[in-house]
């Protein structure tokens, strides 16, 4: 970095907005941790920043037409303050670079998933040539894990293990948008958490596209994800240890053993099923059939018997008749999951999905994700009832957004617990709280202490 850059955000202000998933969130950090390393202060109002980057998400159209009408805005206010720069990033500028451009000329940068550690660069380019400057790159061998962050919280934090994604599924942009795999090593993550714990966070979450994958792309000897659990394990500055997102083909005893065996690793498996018909899968390309994925349960259940256990799944997946609909339906009543994120099948263009025949009408799809949706809610209802009357560990996380009287936390399984404030606990502390009463997504207590 040269000394001009150092001070290129000196009396600027700056505001991002994100959209998509905790990659993105971290990515964000990353890149206000870049802005405030060369003097950018963050600013809530839009109207008083020199800088606005809006970093994006493409894995659901509905994403990308609210960015699209989010860009839109901002002409008006270029167009008063000329001298404000505009910044595109992430997954859909990663896609999409010379449409953006076309369609919104009034944006100054484009950047993709693997150039957001070079944002201070991109931003001189664009400060000293006064032009568009796109920096796509298709893959990067340096990593982003050393770049500065500002963290959101005080307690909770995402750490990145890897990068990328070679799964391939045939409904996702995720790969053509972030890579192939590139994890982190070991060293690198280890460092980063025990920093974060000095900070005083409690609360840490591995992300990658896929988690199970970890180390699969280093030479020969390096460790795997079960390898790498072990370690952080023994991080003795941190409270407990998250991790996400699972691919249900990549998990194995080893991984559920080194959780069973752990102290700190959170007794929470998000694994996404995505459909509980074979058929699906495998147009899915998914590499597993729900034989096997009950098999997986299984294990969990035996040696993590006190675990929750989440999941995705998709309706409307081309293909989709009523008789492989009522298949999904049978296997999460079967399953019994804690909670289920449910979405509409998204055309995204570029997949295999997209051009596949037998697209699902949209007002098909609407009405039977309501019908697995109101499954669910009952599912998750009748298990959150079944913690009343017992006391939980809580992380305590900070106030709850609704009542200020009451605090928020989640236990080690991730479930969100409320309840009155006692003036005893603080934010970070670990208390144990007394089920009362539970609700579909939520829990609500008394401290006792």
């Amino acid at each position: 970095m040269t000394d001009k850059a150092k001070d290129i955000g000196t009396g600027k202000y700056f505001t991002m907005v994100t959209y998509g998933c905790q990659m993105n969130e971290n990515d964000s950090e990353r890149l206000a941790g870049q802005l405030k390393q060369v003097n950018y202060t963050y600013t809530d109002k839009t109207d008083e920043a020199d800088l606005i980057l809006i970093n994006t998400c493409c894995v659901r159209e509905s994403a990308e037409k609210k960015i699209y009408g989010k860009i839109g805005e901002l002409k008006r206010l270029k167009a008063v303050k000329p001298e404000l720069i505009i910044g595109i990033v992430g997954c859909m500028a990663q896609k999409d670079r010379e449409k953006i451009i076309k369609k919104a000329p009034h944006v100054d940068l484009v950047m993709g998933t693997n150039n957001l550690h070079k944002l201070v660069e991109v931003i001189t380019e664009v400060a000293n040539s006064k032009e568009h400057v796109v920096a796509v790159w298709e893959q990067s061998e340096e990593s982003a894990g050393e770049s500065p962050v500002s963290h959101k919280g005080k307690v909770a934090a995402y750490v990145p293990i890897m990068y990328g994604c070679n799964n391939f599924c045939t409904y996702c942009i995720v790969p053509y948008v972030r890579g192939r795999e590139r994890s982190r090593q070991v060293s690198e993550i280890v460092r980063e958490i025990t920093a974060l714990g000095q900070e005083g966070f409690k609360d840490i979450t591995l992300l990658g596209q896929n988690v199970n994958s970890y180390g699969k792309d280093h030479q020969a000897g390096t460790t795997d994800f079960a390898g790498l659990l072990k370690a952080v394990d023994k991080i003795d500055t941190i409270e407990r240890i998250r991790y996400m997102t699972s691919h249900p083909r990549d998990m194995n005893k080893d991984v559920i053993e080194a959780i069973a065996g752990s102290q700190k690793i959170c007794e929470h498996f998000h694994l996404p099923i995505q459909a509980g018909s074979d058929i699906l899968l495998k147009r899915m390309n998914r590499g597993y059939t729900t034989e096997y994925y009950r098999e997986l349960i299984k294990s969990v259940r035996t040696l993590v018997p006190n675990a929750s256990i989440t999941t995705d799944l998709i309706v409307g997946f081309p293909g989709e008749t009523d008789e492989l609909f009522q298949e999904t339906l049978a296997f999460i009543k079967e399953i019994q999951f804690d909670a289920a994120y449910t979405f509409l099948y998204s055309q995204r263009s570029g997949t295999p999905a997209a051009t596949m025949p037998e697209q699902v009408p949209l007002p098909i799809k609407k009405a039977r994700l309501k019908e697995l949706m109101d499954a669910q809610n009952e599912i998750s209802l009748a298990l959150n009832k079944k913690l009343e009357g017992q006391t939980l560990e809580v992380l305590v996380e900070g106030d709850s957004k609704n009542d200020a009287a009451k605090f928020m936390g989640r236990t080690r399984t991730n479930k969100l617990v409320l309840w009155e404030k006692t003036g005893k606990e603080s934010v970070g502390d670990l208390v144990n709280i007394k089920i009362t009463h539970a609700q579909t997504w939520l829990l609500k207590g008394q401290a006792i202490i």
